[in-house]
Parts: C-alpha cells; sequence; structure tokens
C-alpha cells in the first residue's frame, strides 16, 4: 500500500505491525482506553478495505497511525499515545472524508462519499499505477537507429536493454508516477512550445541537470522526451489507470505507525532498527537513518527525534551540494538557487 498523503515537510519512519486487527474477528473483543475505534459507511453500505489515519502534532514529532476497516467497515486503531487526533478516511473509489477530532478510547464514525470522478477517484492510486500508462518503444523498433532515425539510441539494442535503463537511470532516484513527474506542477508548461519542450527544460533544471540529461542520451533523448510528453498529454487528457483492488484478507490486519523526522530536505536512503543476523534484537529500540552528511534518529517509546552531524577524519565534500546549476539559465524549480542544506551538516533538532 502506498499513500499519496504525506506528513509535509519531512521524510517519514514507519513500523509494520501484523495480526494488530485481531480483534476484528471476535464478536467479544472492545476498544479499549488507548484505542480509536469507529465504522465506515457509504450509501452502497458497509465501506471495506479502506484507509482510516489518525495522526497528531501534539507529540515530539508529527505521529501518525493507518488501519484498515473489516468487511463490516469497522475499525480499531490502536496503542495510541495519549494526544488530540485528526481521525479521516481515504479508500480507491471514494474522496476523502473531512477530518474529524477525536481521542484515545473515542468511538468516530464516518459516512463516505464516492469520488466525484474517475480522474478524482485515481489521484489517491499508487504511482506506479500512473506510470503503466507510459508507451515505452515497441520492440521491433530496437535497435535504435539514432537521432535523425526513430530517436532511439543505437546503443539500445533490445526494448528489455531501454527498459533496463529506464528502471536503473530513472526510477533509482524518481518516484515515476507521482503528480509532481507525471503532471508538472512546478512550470507552466504552456509556456512551452510543446510538452517535449517542457520536459526537456525539466530535466536541465538545478545541478542534476546534466546528469539528467545524459541518462536520457544514452536512451536517446528525441524518443525519451517524446514519450514522456506523450504520458503527461494523456494525463492532462483525462486518461486514468485502472483501479487497484482495496487492501483484502491478511492485508487488512496491517497497521502503519509512522513518525516524521528529518528535515523538508533530508533525503534518507536507509533505516535500521535491528541486526538482519538477529532480527529479535532491539524491539522498540531507536531506529538510524542516514540521510547527507547526518545520522537521523528516532526513539519510537518517546517519539522524539534529532539529527547528529557525521563528523569524518577528511570533511566530506558532496557533488551536488547546492541548488546551482552550471547552466545559470535553469536553476531548480523547486528552489531556485538557493544552497541546498539537506545535503549540509545538519543542525541538530529535538
Amino acid at each position: 500500500m502506498r499513500m499519496s498523503h504525506r506528513l509535509v515537510g519531512a521524510v517519514c519512519a514507519a513500523l509494520v505491525i501484523v495480526g494488530a486487527a485481531a480483534w476484528l474477528s471476535s464478536p467479544v473483543a472492545r476498544a479499549g482506553s488507548d484505542d480509536i475505534s469507529g465504522t465506515i459507511r457509504s450509501a452502497a453500505g458497509p465501506e471495506a478495505g479502506v484507509w482510516v489515519i489518525a495522526e497528531t502534532n501534539d507529540l515530539e514529532t508529527k505521529f501518525a497511525k493507518i488501519v484498515v476497516t473489516d468487511n463490516a467497515g469497522k475499525f480499531l486503531i490502536p496503542d495510541l499515545p495519549a494526544a488530540s487526533y485528526q481521525v479521516w478516511v481515504r479508500g480507491y473509489g471514494l474522496a476523502d472524508s473531512d477530518k474529524k477530532r477525536a481521542r484515545p478510547g473515542d468511538t468516530v464514525s464516518f459516512t463516505a462519499r464516492a469520488a466525484a470522478s474517475p480522474q478524482a477517484a485515481a489521484q489517491i492510486y499508487p504511482s506506479n499505477y500512473w506510470y503503466s500508462l507510459l508507451q515505452i518503444p515497441e520492440a521491433h523498433e530496437f535497435p535504435g537507429t539514432g537521432q535523425g532515425g526513430n530517436g532511439i539510441a543505437p546503443g539500445m539494442l533490445t526494448q528489455a536493454h531501454w527498459i533496463d535503463r529506464l528502471k536503473d537511470g530513472c526510477e533509482l532516484c524518481h518516484q515515476l508516477g507521482n503528480k509532481a513527474t507525471r503532471e508538472m506542477p512546478m512550470l507552466d508548461a504552456t509556456k512551452f512550445e510543446s510538452t517535449e519542450a517542457a520536459w526537456a527544460h525539466r530535466i536541465a533544471a538545478s545541478n542534476s541537470g546534466p546528469l539528467m540529461q545524459n541518462t536520457l542520451g544514452r536512451l536517446g533523448s528525441k524518443r525519451a522526451l517524446a514519450m514522456y510528453a506523450d504520458w503527461s498529454d494523456q494525463v492532462k487528457g483525462g486518461q486514468v489507470p485502472l483501479p487497484p483492488p482495496r487492501p483484502q484478507g491478511k492485508e487488512r490486519n496491517v497497521v502503519l505507525t509512522m513518525w516524521s523526522w528529518g528535515s523538508a530536505r533530508t533525503v534518507v536512503h536507509d533505516e535500521v532498527a535491528t541486526d538482519k543476523r538477529n532480527p529479535n534484537l532491539y524491539a522498540n529500540g531507536p531506529i538510524y537513518g542516514l540521510g547527507g552528511s547526518a545520522f537521523v534518529l528516532l526513539d519510537p517509546k518517546t517519539h522524539r527525534t534529532r539529527m547528529v552531524d557525521m563528523v569524518t577524519r577528511v570533511p566530506m565534500k558532496f557533488q551536488g551540494d547546492e541548488y546551482r546549476t552550471a547552466n545559470a539559465n535553469v536553476p531548480s524549480l523547486y528552489w531556485g538557487n538557493d544552497p541546498n542544506p539537506g545535503l549540509r551538516p545538519a543542525a541538530t533538532i529535538r
């Protein structure tokens, strides 16, 4: 499951607990004083397999728990720290609900509404569903014949080779399919002579621009830009992917516990909470992440997070530690020419 709702301005650490919703199968189980429970119904009846989210800013860092409703539309959000929560509902085919205020021990119920249109419903579909609309070159078009031919680089010998470069060259860093990639909301595409030109501008932006241009060059930039432009035009024209299924069976027993950590520009690529050789170690202990020049730490018992500078014998120098670009005509589409504090020594927080 991938929620498009984000904990704004930070990276999230998460723990997944399976089996915590076993109470749903027992007619005698009751919500405890540290749980929030309730039901979700719509005009069609109980809404099964929809997410119920409880989130708060009352703790040391932003905190959220997410559960899934059962066949009767019932839910229970367990083991919540004492705080005031905003509780709301999201499900495939539904409009996001209004938020209701609740505290542990409360019971809240929601009347769900159908999404206004297929396009509105699709806004919360996972990124890979949107990415499935991408039309890659047909197998018979390989090997490529270059920029003066079909636009595919001659080095792309097969369709499989092209797909591999897309995955290893683009998806390594980008969540392709999300709103930012499929719609380009960071720029006004109408100011360009074509969608291809808008795509060419966006990938040239910031200090990472040359790297992205080189990546598309290995594919054949002419055809790659046309492919991504066609994808954006499909979306703009109202095309939507097939709807994903709602959580089923044991998937409905998953409880997601999430904390906000790091800063608005922290990029945490790894996190660890135990030793893979003995995963029973350090239960409920700290979670460690690494982002840029700092360690990011979370204590799931106290809900405290902090960042610790990683001091090295030889000072680290990052390639691309600023948003400034070698081509000053194309600054970052998000941050302009601001320095990038996310890759520099971190100020300790909390």
